[in-house]
């Protein structure tokens, strides 16, 4: 069968998921600039694919139009009139194999998310670096035809900010530093009577904007940034295509293992993570960062992590296995980085 033109990609969820789908998608249309991708997600995260050659976005509205069994039929007839000529699924879930079935005759191929082994790595089997999320999105469009090397990325150039955006990040001569201090799970999160020590130390030379959603977290990130003259709050104040501008625009993002890590990543930002009872070794590390700079847990003080694969599940007395990793070994990683 010859090579495919057009594939369309299915990655519907969650944040950071999408968005370790950029660079494989950057570096696949870069080495291969005659194939089209339709990339089907949610219309909020349409903003990640901007800039990228020969890709554009099919919303599903899974809630809505394309909700059950009837909205999925109706979405494959979306996709038949896109002229798709193969299928790249790179969430795997129940919703994507009914997709399959009503896409039967394409080229479908699926990712191998490594269950197997990451139940062993969370089971203590063995402790030992799975197969990355990024590599296993590539080895989808390799069954396709399409080996990608993912050794060599680009990534796009700093965006160019609006007036709102310009005045939000202020002066041009201290270097910025974004935080994103929350997580899905709170067994994720560094604690944060400990990361107000972190920022109060870095707020002194640098600037510091903090990031997050929610209106409990942007009450929180509010009273923090009304504390300090040099930390300013954008939680709640920006659209998502402007704070992609405003994160690219940063010297460094430190991020838990969550979705920030992630954005930061795909736009060539350098990235800090701190761990709880996840760990790197799962394959969710954020793209072409250095080992080091994923802060873990202590794991003679916690020998269980990682506990789970996304957070949701660790003994009461892990919640806050973040905080072994101390205010000033992220400090000094953060001044190394800048």
């Amino acid at each position: 069968m010859p090579n495919p033109k057009h594939i369309l990609v299915i990655r519907l969820s969650a944040m950071g998921d999408v968005a370790m789908t950029v660079p494989v998608l950057r570096a696949l249309t870069k080495q291969y600039p005659e194939v089209k991708i339709t990339v089907l997600t949610r219309a909020f995260f349409a903003p990640f694919f901007r800039g990228l050659q020969n890709v554009q976005v099919l919303a599903a509205d899974v809630k809505g139009k394309h909700k059950g069994v009837l909205g999925l039929y109706k979405l494959s007839q979306e996709i038949k009139t896109l002229g798709v000529d193969a299928v790249a699924d790179l969430h795997n879930v129940l919703r994507s194999k009914v997709l399959k079935f009503f896409l039967s005759g394409k080229p479908f191929y699926q990712i191998d998310k490594g269950r197997i082994e990451k139940k062993a790595l969370i089971s203590g089997v063995f402790f030992k670096p799975l197969k990355t999320t990024h590599q296993r999105y590539a080895d989808v469009f390799k069954s396709l035809g399409f080996p990608i090397d993912l050794s060599n990325p680009s990534f796009p150039k700093k965006a160019n900010l609006n007036n709102k955006c310009e005045a939000l990040l202020g002066d041009l001569k201290s270097k910025r530093i974004g935080i994103a201090p929350f997580a899905a799970h709170e067994g994720k999160m560094y604690p944060l009577s400990l990361m107000k020590e972190v920022i109060e130390t870095l707020a002194k030379q640098n600037k510091i904007y903090l990031f997050g959603g929610g209106k409990q977290e942007i009450e929180v990130l509010n009273r923090i940034s009304e504390a300090h003259e040099n930390v300013q709050n954008f939680a709640g104040k920006l659209s998502l295509n402007e704070e992609l501008d405003v994160i690219s625009n940063l010297d460094v993002m430190l991020s838990m293992d969550s979705g920030n890590a992630h954005i930061a990543a795909m736009l060539g930002v350098k990235v800090i993570t701190i761990w709880g009872v996840t760990h790197p070794y799962a394959g969710f590390a954020p793209f072409n960062q250095p080992e080091d700079c994923a802060l873990v847990a202590d794991r003679t003080k916690y020998p269980l992590i990682p506990t789970s694969i996304y957070g949701n599940k660790h003994p009461e007395d892990y919640k806050n296995a973040a905080g072994s990793v101390s205010p000033n070994t992220i400090v000094e990683k953060l001044e190394s980085v800048l």
